[in-house]
């Protein structure tokens, strides 16, 4: 009786073969992936670390430092003591706080409304084709970048009562001498002049880049139906430019709320305290009279008043831009 030929069959495990992985390693990739991403996270954190670390000590820590700080009277030499809401309450019965905040209110609301609407109408100028336009921009940007300590400097010698320029030209025109930086009914609104000089160009070189984007096509079906220059402004221009508004309006408000360098330049809070600002307030309870706990205080009253000024404008310009969405729509 003949033998059957053995059946060939498929092996359970076919044979590797030499440069060719074998069908079970398939397997171990998911596993080797994972710790690729792992050490690529590492690798990352390894590079931004010094960066995080920076960004909390120098933001994160002193902000709670002196958030705990302003609950305590503390003269920077001897341990501070538990004082809970003491400094506030000083604040609202301190005559020189009150005058600090009428003063810097005062100085906000003249500032914010000049710069924005020069820096506007100036723009709107600007942006027509007129000859040697490109140097009247760099003439208004350029006292922008200039800092506020040089600011300070320049216009003291200016402003001197004695010997500055100004009171030379006024001499020269049959006008009695100025006391400007000096005189306490001037010295606040000689403080709003110098910013505007400085800050409008920043207004004017924000409006201008918006410029070009107002839709030429408005403008010129609006031409074509016989508007004039006033109602492309008041209907075309104006309502384009709104969110840009509402985002400078903030910046200079922040900007008004905080000054400090100007004024301890020129002024350092004088005469009779009437260019004392918020900023300069805080920094002379704190470095000058040595209670930074109540200098403390004071900075978070002005944190706070900026939050709510921040949140009011952002709801504004919500507003606004979802206003003209919908007209667009």
């Amino acid at each position: 009786m003949s033998r059957l030929p053995t059946p060939i069959t498929v092996a359970d495990r076919a044979p590797e073969r030499p440069g060719k992985p074998s069908a079970r390693r398939p397997e171990h990739r998911p596993r080797r992936g994972l710790t690729l991403r792992r050490h690529e996270a590492v690798t990352a954190w390894a590079f931004v670390s010094p960066a995080v670390l920076i960004i909390i000590g120098l933001s994160v820590v002193p902000v709670v430092w002196s958030l705990l700080l302003s609950f305590q009277a503390d003269d920077l030499v001897t341990p501070s003591v538990w004082v809970g809401l003491d400094n506030y309450r000083a604040l609202a019965e301190d005559p020189g706080f009150g005058q600090a905040v009428r003063n810097t209110l005062l100085y906000t609301a003249l500032y914010v409304p000049l710069s924005v609407g020069l820096g506007l109408a100036l723009a709107l100028v600007l942006n027509r084709r007129i000859r040697l336009v490109g140097l009247y921009r760099t003439l208004f940007f350029v006292p922008f970048i200039i800092s506020a300590t040089v600011q300070g400097t320049l216009f003291s010698f200016i402003l001197d009562p004695e010997f500055g320029a100004a009171n030379s030209v006024l001499h020269a025109l049959g006008i009695s001498p100025q006391g400007f930086l000096s005189d306490p009914a001037q010295a606040l609104f000689v403080l709003v002049g110098i910013t505007l000089w400085s800050g409008t160009g920043f207004c004017v070189v924000v409006y201008l880049a918006a410029l070009q984007d107002v839709p030429p096509s408005l403008i010129e079906a609006a031409r074509l139906d016989g508007a004039g220059r006033w109602h492309l402004l008041r209907h075309i221009t104006l309502p384009t430019l709104a969110p840009i508004s509402v985002f400078l309006v903030l910046w200079q408000t922040i900007s008004a709320l905080q000054v400090f360098d100007l004024v301890y330049v020129t002024t350092k809070g004088g005469p009779l305290g009437a260019t004392t600002v918020i900023v300069y307030f805080i920094w002379e309870q704190a470095f000058k009279n040595f209670a930074a706990g109540y200098g403390a205080a004071a900075a978070y009253v002005l944190a706070l008043a900026l939050l709510v000024v921040g949140v009011g404008l952002r709801a504004v310009r919500s507003r606004e831009r979802r206003r003209l969405e919908g007209a667009t729509s």
